[in-house]
C-alpha cells in the first residue's frame, strides 16, 4: 500500500512559503560556512567572504526560495563580505607593529620566475625583508634603470600580507629549503634565497 507524502510548509519572516526541509538545509549550510570562516581564515577579507556567502545564501533562499536565488545571494554576500573584510585588513595593517620579527625578517631573495598576465620587463628582481617590517623590491631593468619599491609586510599563518597606503595584497607563501613560492590572485612568483 502506497502512502501519500505531504510536505509541511510555513511562512518565514513574511517572505513567502518555504518547505521546512529547504529552510533547515539552507540554515545548516550557512552555519557550516560560518564555522569554517571563523576557524579557518587568516585574513578578515577571507572571513568576510565566507561569512557573507553564508548569510547571502540564507537570505537568497528566504527571499527567492530557489537554488538560483540561493546561489545569487551567496555570490553577492561573498563579494560584499570580501570588500568589508579587506577594509578591515587595511585598518589592521595601519596599526600593526611592524617591528615584530617574522620568519622572513632579515632575508633577501631573487625572483627566478614570475607568472602574471602582463609581466614587467626586467633583468632581475630582488626582494629584501627588513627588520622594521619593510619589504624592499628592487627591479633592475634593461638599460641600467633601477626601480625600488618600499612596502610594509606582515605574516598571518601562511599568508604574506604586503601593503602600502591605498592597497593590500594577500598572498600565500611557502618556503622549501632555499626556495620560496608566493601565490596571489594577480601573480605567482618563485624566489631563491640569497646569501
Amino acid at each position: 500500500m502506497k502512502r501519500n507524502r505531504t510536505t509541511q510548509s510555513r511562512s518565514i519572516g513574511g517572505y513567502g512559503t518555504l518547505h521546512l526541509r529547504q529552510w533547515f538545509k539552507c540554515l545548516f549550510v550557512s552555519l557550516l560556512a560560518l564555522v569554517f570562516a571563523i576557524a579557518g581564515c587568516d585574513t578578515q577579507a577571507k572571513t568576510g567572504a565566507l561569512t557573507g556567502a553564508g548569510i547571502g545564501a540564507l537570505a537568497g533562499q528566504v527571499i527567492g526560495g530557489s537554488t538560483g536565488a540561493t546561489l545569487a545571494g551567496a555570490a553577492i554576500g561573498a563579494g560584499a563580505g570580501y570588500i568589508i573584510g579587506n577594509e578591515g585588513d587595511k585598518k589592521r595593517a595601519a596599526v600593526y607593529d611592524y617591528n615584530t620579527p617574522t620568519s622572513l625578517t632579515g632575508t633577501r631573495w631573487k625572483v627566478t620566475r614570475l607568472d602574471m598576465d602582463d609581466p614587467p620587463i626586467y633583468d632581475s628582481i630582488t626582494v629584501e625583508f627588513k627588520s622594521n617590517g619593510e619589504v624592499v623590491t628592487t627591479k633592475y631593468e634593461p638599460g641600467g634603470t633601477t626601480t625600488i619599491t618600499e612596502e610594509h609586510y606582515r605574516i598571518v599563518g601562511d599568508t604574506l600580507i604586503i601593503n602600502k597606503p591605498g592597497y593590500i595584497v594577500n598572498a600565500k607563501y611557502r618556503i622549501q629549503g632555499s626556495q620560496m613560492t608566493v601565490t596571489a590572485p594577480e601573480f605567482k612568483a618563485v624566489l631563491q634565497k640569497m646569501g
